[in-house]
């Protein structure tokens, strides 16, 4: 597993003063969401460590704040392990049951009795709007749909057996990384409210193109073994060797420099913001916000990339839970 490629990531780095309190706070509430069972799926999630990746992603959070991304870490990654068995393996089923947590972003309710993905997703998407902004509202329900609907189009990938060409990679995997997501929920637990002449310009919206390629691609390099064992096509380094016929290693050093590219890239833009800010009129606070999620961004990227390089999810997955049975020990996603 290519566990030793380092990547240059100059961002800032930093961790949550509450991070042990979380800890506790995230498990018991995905035991009471009943996504994680007792025994050995608790133990295989708990080496993950879903609370150190928030700590890390969203350091300036803590209490609530930080509660609220450690849920949605969780949530993303057990959601995304049911999709490595059978359900993977067929678009229409996977779309039937996306369509259920996609209905819920537009206003409906879990029935009684609905599976524990349902009850989790409705308890994060209540928090998560609970005062939010309405801009920032009908913005994350169109994140959080795309990231849905694009698992049946992964699914399709796997019964297609070979990668897809860069940019059909690229929708594909922007949705199912899920990466806006957590820019977003930065937003939202930093308190902060982005003018949308600002969150829409050139300068911030290439900038969080950048972050959120950054972070996925990164981490196809590191759970390259994890999802080449169990099929997934939609993988930089797959994506690479495929369509340049290349060698693994040439791949990765490819996927490298897909990353420095963007890392410069939002270096370069971010050199821009302060005049943007300027010309555009913005206030003091409207300007400190824009600074704000800058750092969001920033933090993000380094959090993420300091988590995912230590968790025992990538290095001892396929000793875990083997590529012989489904990607997980707990079937909490209903028919």
């Amino acid at each position: 597993m290519p566990q030793d490629i380092e990547f240059h990531l100059p961002f800032p780095i930093s961790v949550s003063p509450d991070l042990d309190g979380a800890r506790q706070r995230n498990r018991g509430w995905v035991r009471r969401m009943g996504l994680v069972g007792d025994g050995r799926s608790l133990q295989w999630y708990a080496s993950w460590d879903m609370t150190l990746l928030a700590a890390c992603g969203f350091p300036y959070t803590t209490g609530p704040a930080l509660d609220l991304c450690a849920d949605a870490m969780a949530f993303f990654f057990v959601f995304d392990d049911q999709f490595d068995g059978p359900l993977g393996q067929d678009p229409a089923r996977a779309a039937a049951v996306s369509q259920q947590l996609i209905d819920i972003v537009h206003g409906a309710t879990p029935a009684q009795g609905a599976d524990a993905c349902s009850v989790a997703f409705a308890d994060l998407w209540a928090r998560c709007t609970d005062g939010a902004h309405p801009g920032w509202v009908s913005r994350t329900a169109c994140e959080w749909e795309y990231y849905f609907a694009t698992q049946a189009h992964e699914a399709i990938g796997r019964l297609r057996g070979t990668p897809g060409d860069m940019e059909t990679y690229l929708h594909v995997r922007r949705g199912i990384a899920g990466t806006d997501l957590p820019l977003s929920l930065g937003e939202r637990a930093a308190g902060i409210t982005i003018p949308a002449g600002a969150l829409h310009s050139p300068q911030l919206r290439i900038m969080r193109q950048a972050a959120i390629d950054v972070t996925f691609m990164c981490n196809d390099v590191y759970s390259l073994e994890k999802e080449e064992a169990r099929g997934d096509m939609d993988n930089l380094v797959l994506v690479i060797e495929h369509a340049q016929a290349c060698t693994r290693d040439e791949a990765i050093e490819a996927a490298r420099r897909e990353v420095e590219q963007r890392v410069e890239r939002f270096r370069e833009q971010g050199r821009q913001v302060t005049a943007m800010c300027h010309q555009l009129g913005l206030t003091g606070p409207e300007r400190a916000a824009v600074a704000t999620y800058v750092e969001i961004m920033e933090f993000w990227m380094s959090g993420y990339h300091a988590w995912q390089t230590q968790t025992r999810r990538y290095t001892n997955a396929l000793q875990t839970v083997p590529i012989t049975g489904p990607g997980y020990f707990d079937e909490v996603l209903g028919a």
